[in-house]
């Protein structure tokens, strides 16, 4: 323990530094079965100084001079019902020899739980629990059917946005035939709505609709 006293003050200085939810353990190796004999903020795995080594410490204490580990940092440890990030440092006396270990743990449940949740709202998860969310069926919420006929012909206009010239009649037959298919057509005030923006009388929309219907029951 001798070489050990100066990290003492360093747990008390990192468990209000970093705040509650770490735990900071200096444990002792030289006793493994009462190992830790300074702790911050032991309420989060409910351990207090006198407490025993943990199940990893003892597989590395065991390796040895095997494996010189200077640190390990952010792997998962749990108490309880609850799950940490931890991370710990090594310390080595003047032979090389691991005589004690600073550990960090900080209590992410909390964390877990809230992602789970944003999960839960964002995904669609399967019985798999693998997100199976289609990145090619899109939603537009809107709020008044004239804004979603609009958006719906901007939407399907984007796709000649290049074009430098006036559209031709095969341009206007495919977007009044991939409209027809979007089931804008169901909509009240389409057919006036497009024929506005193409810059046409509503007949003459019609009958370019009456081809775009027979060209799809066509393809039936």
């Amino acid at each position: 323990m001798k070489g050990l006293r100066q990290y003492i003050t360093l747990v008390d200085f990192l468990g209000k530094a970093l705040g509650n939810r770490y735990e900071v353990v200096l444990h002792d190796l030289t006793v493994p079965e009462k190992s830790i004999i300074a702790i911050a903020n032991g309420n989060i795995s409910g351990r207090r100084v006198g407490g025993p080594i943990t199940d990893l410490l003892l597989k590395i204490l065991k390796k040895g001079k095997k494996e010189h580990t200077v640190f390990i940092a952010n792997y998962k440890g749990r108490t309880g019902n609850k799950v940490c990030r931890s991370s710990s440092y090594f310390i080595y006396n003047e032979l090389k020899k691991i005589i004690g270990v600073l550990c960090i743990n900080v209590d992410i449940t909390p964390l877990i739980d809230f992602k789970k949740v944003i999960d839960d709202e964002v995904f669609f998860v399967n019985y798999d629990n693998k997100k199976s969310l289609k990145d090619d069926i899109m939603e537009n919420l809107e709020g008044s059917v004239d804004d979603l006929i609009k958006n719906m012909i901007a939407s399907r206009f984007e796709e000649y946005a290049h074009m430098s010239v006036r559209m031709s009649f095969d341009d206007r037959l495919n977007l009044v035939s991939n409209l027809y298919n979007d089931g804008f057509f169901l909509l009240r005030g389409s057919v006036s709505a497009l024929a506005e923006k193409l810059d046409v009388s509503e007949p003459t929309l019609y009958r370019y609709l009456n081809r775009a219907k027979h060209r799809m029951d066509n393809k039936l």
